[in-house]
């Protein structure tokens, strides 16, 4: 070196090396990992609330609940030898994630079909029988429940890649083009070595592994794969980060979780719906167990923070229910629930509803027994009960649900009546729209005279039970914003624009200056509205919501819809009208109202009703997307439309079906 006499020998060629830029290694303060780590806590007055999970759900609580839902950076390998279900959890963690929380997955199937990844999500889901729905074999109410489903599963951001030249450098290289990709699910490796399927054979395995762990680490993303073994000595030798191993009896499915360098964590038990092809929590909820010890003593079981809120589905056939929050009051006045005896054993999952139907047809023969077979009367006599009566077949199909909703919360001040006849301060999206671009058309002819079918949709209340209610009291949160497992009550600081000329507004036609109050249905709505490309997404800029559940009402509407299918078919039109004042009137009267003292919800209320206007504003879009012009759209039912519309829509008077009313053209003609 210079001034010590040693100066460093030169190369060869004479001319020195000059060393390349030295990139900085990216270090992590400890405060920076500790927040991927430690759960933080939102004051909000005497209590707080935990975050939810760390990670993504998982769709089986009790597995969300040992790994914080699967978090980014890591891999999941889930093993289980053919037939035990890791195909199952695979796609249990793709539909909630893509379905129920709206992220968008990218599906790797190797050895299955997009086929194959649609009748499981659909037969879980739903849920219907998975073999007569590959069979083409569904009742008529699985086939409603399907077609209404059909909407909903198509806007889902899961992205299936089935191709036979699936790789591991195929699936780092489709990760870029999915923009906000949250989850990366491999549905199979296989250990029977298969030359058309690169993602077999127990070497390819190993690289497999290794490739998807790396690629979780650098994308920051939760990889899950399914591998079908349970062999311990090649699950070892692949040493991964987290694995969940399988093993099946009967119904059962014992699941064991190892983490690297720390062995096994804990061992669950879940249940194996194989009907429905998927896996669930366990009938009764059980406390995850550690792993055996090297001890003659039976193991304490691992405790759990009563604070930590389930967020995965329960085993219930009815869609996902959402935990309340940590906030979920008791109610201030107890309401007498009826007790109600459970349905047949086994006929629950199996979608077995004649206990619940039974109570409907039992009532309409004992009225007409009544009334000596006067149609009229009994009629009439049913409409009276029909309150009481829809109370306690709702309370019936809740028994065994898995979480308990708020009956009695205390009421907020702009849902609160002004005056015995008035209303509250919540908008609904209420129709009353007029295609006024065609009607000046017409009037000033140069449009050419049209023929109007005039659409009517059948039991719009009750296909508006399908939608998301807040299970608990609702909750301030002073800063808004949207988080699609709650649902409630938000307020926007003016009512949001709409240009679209051939549509009608989303939010009805009431026309104020200044902030608007807006119902969980109405901001989906709005939601999706924007995503279509027609408005801007809604400014929640306040808003007061409860962990929510697509489900509450789902059992419920089943059973109303088969009953009413049933009557429809043998032409019953005393159960008919007896089923039509049930669900309206448990609509009506589950807010302010003194005819109804089980439950006080006017929250649900709005957004019941606001869901049967969305649900009509849904079929304008469809008819307008499927070239038929919209020209009037009324309250909660009515659709007028021109063109062929038996295109669009199924004649009938089945929920999911459109029954025409009436046909008229324009411009009418004047009386002479």
């Amino acid at each position: 070196m210079p001034g010590t006499g040693h100066e460093p020998a030169l190369p060869a060629g004479g001319t020195p090396t000059i060393a390349a830029p030295r990139t900085p290694r990216r270090l992590a303060a400890l405060a920076q990992a500790l927040d991927t780590v430690l759960p933080t806590t939102a004051p909000t007055g005497e209590t707080t609330t935990p975050t939810a999970l760390m990670g993504l759900s998982t769709g089986i609580r009790a597995l969300d609940d040992v790994l914080g839902g699967l978090q980014p950076g890591r891999f999941y390998l889930v093993a289980a030898a053919p037939g035990a279900g890791s195909s199952l959890i695979a796609t249990a963690a793709a539909r909630t994630s893509a379905l129920d929380q709206h992220q968008p997955v990218l599906y790797a199937a190797s050895g299955l079909t997009r086929a194959d990844i649609a009748a499981r999500i659909v037969a879980a889901h739903l849920p219907v029988d998975y073999r007569r729905l590959r069979a083409g074999r569904l009742t008529p109410t699985e086939q409603d429940d399907t077609a209404a489903l059909h909407h909903h599963l198509a806007q889902a951001p899961l992205y299936i890649d089935d191709g036979t030249d699936l790789t591991t450098d195929a699936i780092a290289e489709s990760v870029p083009d999915l923009p906000g990709l949250a989850l990366v699910v491999v549905d199979r490796l296989q250990t029977t070595e298969d030359p058309r399927l690169p993602l077999s054979g127990p070497a390819q395995i190993t690289d497999a592994a290794q490739a998807l762990a790396h690629l979780a680490r650098t994308h920051e993303l939760p990889v899950l794969a399914a591998v079908d073994t349970d062999d311990p000595q090649l699950i070892a030798a692949l040493s991964l980060d987290i694995t969940i191993t399988l093993t099946r009896d009967a119904d059962q499915i014992h699941a064991t979780i190892t983490e690297r360098d720390l062995g096994p964590q804990a061992t669950l038990t879940l249940h194996a719906d194989l009907g429905h092809a998927r896996i669930t929590d366990p009938a009764t909820p059980t406390t995850p167990a550690p792993p055996p010890a090297a001890s003659p003593h039976t193991p304490a079981q691992i405790p759990q923070s009563p604070l930590q809120a389930p967020t995965s589905p329960p085993p219930d056939p009815t869609p996902t229910e959402s935990a309340p929050t940590a906030h979920t009051v008791v109610p201030r006045r107890p309401s007498p629930r009826r007790t109600a005896p459970p349905p047949p054993e086994g006929g629950y999952a199996n979608r077995d509803y004649s206990y619940f139907t039974g109570m409907i047809t039992r009532a309409v023969d004992e009225a007409l027994h009544d009334h000596e077979g006067d149609i009229a009367a009994a009629t009439e006599a049913l409409v009276k009960k029909a309150v009481p009566n829809a109370m306690a077949l709702f309370e019936a199909t809740r028994v065994g649900g898995n979480y308990e909703h708020t009956v009695y919360p205390e009421t907020l001040e702009f849902l609160r009546k002004k005056s015995k006849d008035g209303a509250d301060e919540i908008w609904e999206g209420r129709h009353n729209w007029t295609n006024t671009h065609l009607m000046d058309a017409l009037q000033n002819g140069t449009h050419p005279p049209i023929t109007v079918n005039a659409l009517d949709t059948n039991a719009s209340f009750l296909s508006a039970f399908k939608t998301h209610l807040p299970i608990g009291a609702l909750i301030h949160d002073p800063h808004g914003g949207f988080d699609p497992k709650r649902s409630g009550i938000y307020r926007l600081p003016a009512r949001p624009t709409w240009h679209h000329p051939d549509l009608p507004d989303p939010i009805g036609n009431r026309r104020e200056d200044g902030p608007v109050l807006l119902d969980d249905a109405t901001i989906r709505l709005l939601i999706r509205c924007a995503r279509l490309g027609l408005c801007e997404a809604p400014h929640i800029t306040e808003c007061w919501t409860s962990g929510a559940s697509e489900g509450l009402l789902e059992k419920f509407r089943r059973v109303l819809t088969e009953a009413r299918t049933s009557a429809l078919e043998t032409d019953d039109t005393v159960t008919v009208e007896y089923i039509k004042a049930m669900y309206s009137k448990f609509t009506s009267t589950i807010g302010e109202s003194s005819v109804n003292r089980d439950i006080r919800r006017p929250d649900w209320m709005h957004i019941i009703r606001s869901q049967a206007f969305a649900n009509l504003w849904y079929k304008s879009h469809r008819a307008h997307s499927n070239g038929l012009t919209v020209v009037r759209v009324r309250g909660t039912d009515e659709l007028h439309v021109t063109g062929d519309w038996r295109t669009v829509f199924t004649e009938g008077r089945l929920t999911t079906q459109m029954k025409q009313k009436d046909q008229y053209p324009l411009p009418r003609k004047s009386a002479r």
